[in-house]
């Protein structure tokens, strides 16, 4: 192997950027459940925002893409975070379905025109030496973000919904900060041609069948399950599970202490573990990403991220089996999750990166993020609705036994699909 290139300034930097933009996303989005169930509103009405909230997060991506190969990444960055900030702010004043639904897509839309840049930034600095460690650090980061953006708002939202969204808010204010004074636009070959011509480079992107179905197929057969457990995962801990159990269970290995910091008293006096600070990855991932993606560098990207998939569906026939037996298995369960998580999800993002040319960069993390989108866009009227359903028959295990099916049907389908089209080939710079 040959000796690996180190990464220049910008690749930290962008790094900590994604750190504090994941922290204010997952820590509005992994109490959005509860928040709505708090507010009333039912899972059918959650499952719509969920829906379209995904869907713009992951498909504005493909224009901001274009406007990051054109104008450059820093740029692209600040009006992410002047659209970001008052929409967070919104989300204090509006209690109404309609102002709600509003507010979240005016937050999908910034989040939107943040994604590529971070991943696009990392895309250019690094090459084949360092690639897949490049961006298992990038993914690592995302989920030191994931980490404690619910922890911090689900101690704040047991106090008042409107701290949690003044932290996401403030940790907003500091990318602003940060891009201005220590973001240096990473070097590279930017096209002077017009945003027309950039969307016909996109339309010739598109009209590669193969590609196009590939991005289909990632789109039904993983990110919509992948987002399934995101939108499901903190509501079904916090009202399925039993949580005073869970916090015992903790109490017993990390202490008292600690295991405040992820819970709080209800009205009979009772600790429980709130849901959002348990119900994520981003502890597991931040810890033991870097590990899994200099395993996965040894092998071929296909595999490797099928075998994330079945990891995935282990995980999920875990949960389920949490809810009938020892609620503590939904560490496990999680636990497996992430595995697969950390597998699958930067190894593809990887190996669409790098199908793309170096100058096309922001382009093709775009069209990726359609895959995301249609998932993401399924994702919530789906199953967060069969989850209402499988609730009312008293059974909300279920939905992880249809997920894990999902995740197996999707195996077997991109298995089929690479053996009669085959896979894409990796650039070498």
């Amino acid at each position: 192997m040959e000796k690996r290139s180190s990464f220049p300034p910008v690749f930290w930097v962008a790094n900590g950027i994604e750190v504090l933009e994941r922290f204010a996303y997952y820590g509005i989005y992994m109490g959005f459940g509860i928040y709505m169930e708090y507010l009333g509103y039912t899972k059918g009405q959650l499952g719509i925002i969920q829906s379209l909230f995904l869907l713009f997060s992951y498909t504005v991506p493909i224009i901001s893409g274009t406007f990051a190969d054109r104008f450059g990444f820093k740029k692209v960055l600040i009006i992410s975070y002047l659209a970001y900030l008052p929409s967070i702010l919104l989300l204090i004043l509006t209690k109404s379905f309609s102002g709600i639904a509003l507010t979240m897509l005016s937050i999908a839309l910034a989040a939107g025109i943040f994604k590529p840049l971070i991943s696009g930034t990392v895309r250019v600095v690094t090459d084949k030496t360092n690639k897949t460690l490049g961006f298992g650090i990038f993914y690592a980061m995302v989920n030191v973000g994931a980490s404690f953006g619910p922890v911090i708002a689900g101690k704040l939202r047991a106090i008042s919904w409107n701290y949690a969204f003044l932290a996401a808010a403030v940790s907003i204010g500091f990318m602003l900060l940060i891009t201005i004074f220590f973001y240096k636009e990473p070097k590279r070959e930017i096209e002077g041609i017009t945003l027309k011509q950039k969307f016909k480079d996109m339309a010739i992107v598109f009209s590669d069948v193969k590609f196009s179905l590939f991005l289909i197929i990632l789109g039904v057969f993983f990110w919509l399950p992948f987002w399934a457990f995101f939108n499901l995962i903190p509501v079904y801990i916090d009202r399925n599970i039993d949580t005073a159990q869970l916090y015992l269970n903790l109490k017993s290995i990390f202490g008292a202490g600690f295991t405040s910091i992820f819970s709080h008293t209800d009205e009979k006096g009772v600790w429980r573990i709130l849901g959002e600070t348990v119900a994520h990855t981003g502890y597991i991932i931040m810890f033991c990403q870097i590990f899994v993606s200099r395993w996965a560098e040894k092998f071929r990207a296909m595999p490797t991220f099928l075998l994330g998939l079945f990891m995935s569906a282990i995980g999920f026939i875990v949960l389920g089996i949490a809810k009938i037996s020892a609620p503590a298995l939904i560490f496990l369960g999680i636990f497996l999750f992430a595995i697969g998580e950390m597998i699958s999800s930067p190894r593809i993002q990887e190996y669409i990166t790098w199908i793309a040319p170096k100058e096309k960069a922001g382009l093709y993390m775009g069209t990726n993020f359609l895959a995301t989108g249609l998932g993401g866009a399924l994702s919530g009227v789906t199953y967060t609705s069969l989850y209402g359903y499988f609730q009312n028959i008293a059974h909300p295990e279920y939905i992880w036994y249809s997920l894990a099916a999902h995740f197996v049907i999707g195996i077997i389908v991109i298995f089929i699909f690479t053996k009669m089209l085959g896979e894409f080939k990796e650039l070498d710079e």
